[in-house]
């Protein structure tokens, strides 16, 4: 008895949002004109993010080497940071606030497998952050997790629950450890 069955896997009618020439004509700009871009040129690759449906705020810096799946999926506030090697996941809808960072080297995963099921279906929900949220270095953040208003999340944590306002969190699962509170 098979407990996982590839062979009958079937991918959403419409799961990446567009037609396949559009997902792979952003692979080919994302690999020749984002990736390779010069670190300053900011609003190059917020116009490519742009061109491609992304909602990108005023004085978004993005570095050259995130990484991001489907850019009309995506929505960028005002004056935030997305660090390098960044990796936004984007099979769901990613929704980052104003003011918010996003350290080098985190995960924003909005889909997995159901693996319950035989034919390990796949499904996406969306990642919410907030306004004036840090998420630090190294992090993983899963599918359908909302982290509210001016929360941190320390460095090598994993988020799978939603985080409260104004909350610094740390660990694997992520666990609050004390109030943020302006000095």
């Amino acid at each position: 008895m098979l407990i996982q069955d590839l062979k009958s896997f079937k991918l959403p009618k419409n799961f990446r949002g567009r037609n396949a020439f559009i997902v792979q004509l952003w692979w080919l700009v994302q690999s020749i004109l984002f990736r390779t871009s010069p670190q300053f040129l900011y609003g190059w690759r917020n116009f490519l993010l742009r061109l491609f449906g992304a909602k990108i705020g005023k004085k978004v810096i993005i570095r050259p080497s995130v990484k991001i799946t489907y850019p009309w999926k995506l929505s960028i506030g005002n004056y935030s940071w997305i660090g390098d090697d960044v990796d936004l996941y984007t099979l769901g809808e990613i929704d980052i606030g104003n003011h918010v960072v996003i350290s080098q080297r985190s995960y924003l995963c909005t889909g997995s497998h159901d693996h319950s099921q035989t034919d390990f279906p796949i499904y996406q929900k969306p990642i919410k952050i907030h306004d004036q949220v840090w998420i630090a270095t190294d992090v993983f953040v899963a599918p359908g997790v909302t982290i509210n208003v001016g929360s941190v999340i320390g460095v090598r944590s994993s988020v799978f629950q939603n985080i409260p306002s104004n909350k610094i969190c740390i660990g694997t699962p992520a666990k609050i450890i004390r109030d943020r509170i302006r000095e």
